[in-house]
């Protein structure tokens, strides 16, 4: 008996030290949205000045280069897909992959795969797909401009990402605190149909604006930073998604670990009960079983 108290007893010992572990995760994941929600808010400001920027020097009859059609790459389709590097988010990293495979399966061509996060690559791999590289998740708002350097660096050398004339971006975009969806984006190629968009913003003021100095390296430096925004704000979406499905796993967890320590102490207050209930009828029994010249005499009252 004594030994099934004390492996209730450690167990009850160990569901409250997990729970004290989801509760860390809890609020640590809740700060991390907060950050994440900023981050992209930040974004709106000047996302809107680089998108008039761009309106500026298009309307200009600036161009962009087009690619040859006769490359024999030309099919060839680039995607960046956005995952997890950590566990513990639910089905975030599955629901993009499958997203992400069922969309590029429908567009012909090689497809050329770059992951975000160890959990999304380890999916895709088990999916069969080929993947042509991997980045590793920033852990925090400061390090997600180190990682969209890099992806911009991978871009722009010969034999990479800028050997697709296609590139999608996929991830998960928060709906609510703790909901997501999947979304994608076209980020490349630059073209008549992205053209027309940037010229039909309408200008802020009466007076239309004039790009002064060399308008190319203009435009080259706004398409820099457009794709650096674009890029930037997929990948803070992204965690905040991954936050607000820990936070909701972290939420179901604590939930069901304190249903299973409820059933634990009332076992274990159940079977302490049961054992000092026997010891009492020991006791009794012991008692009733003495012989009456046995038992202790009683003291009369004077």
């Amino acid at each position: 008996m004594s030994g099934s108290l004390a492996d209730l007893r450690r167990k009850i010992d160990s569901a409250q030290q997990l729970q004290g572990v989801v509760r860390t995760m809890k609020a640590m994941a809740a700060s991390s949205i907060g950050q994440y929600e900023a981050a992209v808010r930040a974004l709106v400001d000047y996302e809107r000045s680089i998108d008039l920027g761009l309106s500026a020097c298009l309307r200009e009859g600036n161009s962009i280069a087009v690619r040859d059609p006769r490359r024999s790459n030309e099919r060839q389709i680039g995607a960046i897909v956005f995952g997890s590097d950590q566990g513990l988010v639910g089905r975030f990293n599955e629901v993009i992959a499958d997203f992400a495979m069922h969309t590029l399966a429908a567009m012909p061509g090689e497809k050329k795969i770059w992951a975000v996060g160890e959990r999304v690559y380890a999916h895709l791999t088990d999916a069969g797909v080929s993947l042509a590289g991997q980045f590793t998740v920033p852990g925090s708002v400061a390090a997600i401009t180190p990682l969209i350097g890099e992806i911009l660096s991978a871009h722009e050398r010969h034999g990479s990402i800028s050997d697709c004339p296609q590139v999608h971006v996929f991830h998960n975009r928060p709906r609510s605190a703790a909901l997501y969806e999947p979304v994608s984006q076209r980020l490349l190629p630059l073209d008549a149909q992205w053209r027309g968009q940037r010229t039909q913003i309408p200008w802020p003021t009466k007076n239309l604006p004039q790009v002064v100095g060399a308008r190319d390296l203009a435009l080259r430096a706004l398409v820099h930073e457009y794709l650096f925004i674009s890029l930037y704000k997929a990948c803070a979406e992204s965690l905040e998604s991954e936050n607000g499905s820990r936070l909701a796993a972290m939420q179901r967890a604590e939930k069901n670990i304190e249903s299973i320590s409820a059933a634990l102490s009332q076992s274990f207050y159940r079977l302490r009960q049961g054992s000092i209930d026997e010891e009492l009828f020991d006791v009794i029994a012991g008692f009733n079983a003495l012989s009456p010249k046995q038992r202790l005499p009683r003291v009369q009252e004077s």
